[in-house]
């Protein structure tokens, strides 16, 4: 019996848990879905907003510290991918007086 259900791209990248791709070598980044029709809805959205995308949705273990046991891509991840956590604060204005203006 599959534990959790994890998404993966065409390089082997797993959906992350702060919605960008991961390389799966710290499995607690991991994005998990207990129930495999939550992965398929995730799946088709990320389908949605890149065109180009060949996922797959992947059963996985469990260990038991509650992570996901994945395989880590060897694939190295797109440097955009650093600038996640950052993209959001690219619009807010650095000062309160850049707010008012």
């Amino acid at each position: 019996m599959t534990d959790v259900y994890v998404i993966r791209n065409e390089l082997k990248h797993y959906w992350g848990k702060k919605k960008f791709w991961v390389d799966g070598g710290d499995a607690r980044v991991v994005a998990r879905f207990k129930h495999r029709d939550e992965a398929v809805n995730t799946l088709f959205e990320l389908g949605s907003k890149d065109i180009d995308l060949r996922g797959e949705i992947t059963p996985a273990k469990l260990s038991p510290r509650g992570e996901p046991m994945v395989e880590a891509s060897d694939t190295p991840l797109p440097d955009n991918a650093d600038n996640a956590d950052n993209a959001d604060n690219e619009c807010t204005p650095e000062t309160p007086e850049q707010a008012d203006a």
